[in-house]
């Protein structure tokens, strides 16, 4: 005799094989710089999905909802289950979570973590200067010029 009992099964393309999404600057310098030694780490494992948010494909539907101006102005990361992380919190967990965790331990010390906190806001707020680039204002309507163009049609300077 048979059974007409299923054992549910879970597919595991629902789950994703990361265990968390960094979202950076891939036009930043220092930021690729950043991507790349950790990129090695992971060593092909899949353990951090890395996206770039300047890329003219990125969308925020796919990566917790983080339009491109938020996340050009702190670092953000989503975990599996769809919760965002900003600002130091994302390094300590990606560290964490390439076995190097040690580098950011002592930044969830209360007094230190809260250093770290304000010295990477400070940095967040003058990375596009020190590497070079414009404000997030003008990065900002850049990219939406481009995306209007692209989407529109619409390009200053082409000829209709």
């Amino acid at each position: 005799m048979t059974s007409n009992l299923k054992i549910p099964t879970i597919s595991t393309s629902q789950q994703p094989s990361w265990q968390i999404k960094l979202l950076y600057d891939g036009e930043c310098p220092l930021c690729v710089r950043e991507v790349n030694f950790l990129s090695k780490r992971d060593a092909g494992r899949g353990i951090v999905e890395f996206v770039d948010i300047a890329d003219p494909n990125y969308t925020p539907e796919a990566h917790g909802g983080i339009d491109f101006e938020t996340a050009m102005g702190r670092i953000h990361a989503v975990l599996p289950d769809g919760t965002i992380i900003k600002n130091i919190e994302v390094f300590r967990r990606v560290y964490e979570a390439l076995g190097m965790g040690w580098i950011y331990a002592v930044t969830k010390l209360p007094v230190i973590g809260s250093i770290a906190d304000k010295l990477y806001e400070i940095w967040a707020d003058w990375r596009l200067a020190l590497t070079g680039r414009p404000n997030l204002a003008t990065i900002v309507a850049q990219r939406q010029q481009r995306d209007d163009c692209n989407i529109l049609g619409r390009c200053q300077g082409s000829r209709e």
